[in-house]
Order: C-alpha cells, then structure tokens, then sequence
C-alpha cells in the first residue's frame, strides 16, 4: 500500500494549534507542522521530542576553551614570551588574569559555529539544498500541517481526511508517496 500524505493548510497560527490539538486527541499522529513564524507549544502538541543541541553547545564551548587555553599557553608562555607591562612570563597560572577575556570569547566563538553548523546539518538547510515545504505558501502567511497515513494505522485515508475537514482548514491537499 502506498503512503499518503494528507497536508492541511490553514491561514491563523491558532486555528493550526485548535486543530493538532483536535485531531491529536483523536489518536492522530501529526507528522510535521510548517510555518512562516515559530509557534509556541506546537511541539508539545504534536509530540516534538526535545533537542540535544545544548548538550552539543556544551562541547562545542568546552572544544573552544582547550583550544584557546592550549594556544595562549603555547603563544605566550612556551614559543615566544614578551615582557608585557612587566607582567611574568614564566607561568600560565601567573597570567590566567590576563587571558579570561580572550578565554571566554573563543568559547562562545566555538560554541556559537558549532551549534550554527550541527543546526544546519541536522536540518537539512546547507546553501544550496532545496527546500522540503510542502508549499511555498508556507514561508509568507500560510501554515500546513502534515499527516502521513502510514504512522496512522488505526485510521483509513477517507478518515484522517474527514476528521482533518471537520477542523477549520482553507486548503486540503493529497500527495501519494
């Protein structure tokens, strides 16, 4: 059996949130939501599972500060020391005052190219990859809510569209995969 892909387009952010909220309680399972704007509590909704990106930035910030601290130490204290206001350059831990600022922002500079890079591989938006909403419409003023029939099992394709129609949808459209 091929699978279906039902795509409910709806005009107002809350009518989208009224009808997952709808449908969900009916056991469907609504597979993607596409939207102009971000819309809060959609993920709860529609079973989003959290993201581990934090824990992605954690590393990627912790990348940053060994390599930071590796470099001054390197720079400023084994290669080439330099009397710099009269301050010691026999010791890291003499000039650690000195080397939180640039520290710090290494870190935040490793953490925010790796988080911005880990996203846009994750989700598939690298220049140049074609887009994967289901309607153009989606990126100005309209917002689509996807249903595939094969993670709803329970319910036929005639179902899952009336039950969809019976929420305040504009547009209904059908892909066949």
């Amino acid at each position: 059996m091929a699978d279906k892909i039902i795509y409910a387009m709806y005009d107002d952010d809350d009518k989208l949130m009224d009808g997952a909220k709808k449908l969900v309680s009916k056991g469907v399972h609504v597979n993607e939501v596409f939207s102009p704007m971000p819309i809060h509590g959609i993920d709860d909704v529609i079973g989003v599972r959290h993201t581990r990106l934090g824990i992605a930035a954690f590393l990627y910030g912790l990348t940053g500060l060994m390599l930071a601290t590796l470099a001054m130490k390197y720079f400023m204290i084994d290669d080439w020391r330099m009397n710099i206001g009269g301050k010691p350059s026999f010791s890291y831990l003499e000039n650690l005052p000195a080397f939180i600022p640039i520290t710090f922002e290494f870190t935040v500079l490793c953490a925010a190219h790796g988080m911005s890079i880990t996203y846009l591989i994750r989700n598939k938006t690298l220049p140049g990859m074609p887009a994967e909403n289901p309607d153009p419409r989606t990126t100005d003023d309209r917002f689509v809510m996807e249903i595939r029939t094969a993670e709803n099992t329970k319910y036929s394709a005639d179902e899952l569209q009336s039950m969809v129609q019976s929420t305040d949808i504009v547009e209904l459209d059908e892909k066949t995969v």
